[in-house]
């Protein structure tokens, strides 16, 4: 059945409200909407973030390092709440002019500077540490497409289909096919590969798939965007749920799924991370809100 026709107007503007999950802050500029520090803890990395697919990949990659030994990934966690605009306040504008989350601090040198927009957190902690990013050119180029892959995938998968099946106000044919053909298109694209090679890049756990796990996995456990597990028919990809299996079994994938986790049961979310003590009686269980 076709959607009701649109007939845009001559010059768009933001008189109509943007509908659905986050009509109450969505809007055309950017800037901060309020005065607002941010709280600034002891360790050399402060993260400003949520247990989203994209905050997930920065609290498993730093968590991955610990795990690694490498003493000066310490960070302190700190919950932004995007569902009540705290992304907005001047603190966090301050770090990430684009207001999404995550957003680092990096006071490990003499000057402290920010890193924002999640594929360049990685990058960035990769090469401080030497860690989950081969030298050899061609390995690291070969890691650096996959991560970028996922940078270019995750608006389809999130904005996209997230937006249009779970989210919308209403539910359009059009947009909600045209999304979910995209969204099986990189579990195909992901599933091929897989088929290939035990992790993403090759027969090494990398950046690659630090990038890529957090939002494939919820998909391929059923706790993301209400049924979407079984209206894409996820369980045909195999090679994807094999490598979901093992990145989980990992410790500090375990513990980085749950940091700034606000939802679900008690004993599974974190709201603040400040030392490994933190982890201390929670269920390493995780996923994003349905």
């Amino acid at each position: 059945m076709a959607d009701a026709t649109y007939t845009p107007p001559p010059v768009w503007s933001a008189e109509t409200v943007s509908g659905g999950r986050f009509a109450n802050i969505n809007r055309p500029t950017a800037g901060a909407r309020e005065e607002r520090e941010l709280p600034v803890g002891d360790h050399p990395f402060q993260l400003y973030s949520l247990a989203t697919p994209n905050g997930v990949k920065a609290t498993v990659m730093l968590e991955e390092l610990l795990e690694a030994g490498h003493t000066g990934a310490e960070y302190d966690a700190w919950t932004i709440n995007i569902g009540d605009g705290e992304q907005f306040g001047s603190g966090f504008v301050g770090i990430n002019p684009n207001s999404k989350i995550p957003a680092l601090l990096d006071r490990s040198g003499p000057t402290p500077f920010r890193v924002f927009e999640s594929g360049a957190i990685l990058v960035h902690l990769a090469e401080k540490f030497g860690a989950f990013l081969p030298t050899d050119p061609q390995r690291r180029a070969e890691v650096l497409s996959w991560v970028f892959w996922q940078v270019a995938s995750g608006p389809f998968m999130g904005g996209g289909f997230g937006h249009f099946y779970a989210y919308a106000p209403e539910k359009y044919e059009y947009p909600i096919n045209r999304y979910a053909m995209e969204t099986k298109r990189i579990f195909d694209v992901a599933d091929r590969r897989l088929a290939e090679t035990r992790f993403l890049a090759g027969d090494d756990y990398t950046l690659a798939d630090i990038a890529n796990f957090p939002w494939l996995a919820p998909f391929t456990e059923g706790n993301i965007y209400n049924d979407a597990k079984t209206f894409l028919s996820i369980d045909e990809y195999k090679n994807v749920a094999r490598w979901v299996a093992e990145i989980n079994a990992r410790p500090a994938v375990q513990r980085g799924r749950i940091v700034n986790k606000v939802w679900g049961d008690e004993d599974t979310q974190l709201k603040e991370r400040h030392s490994a003590a933190d982890f201390a009686g929670k269920r390493l269980v995780s996923g994003p809100p349905a």
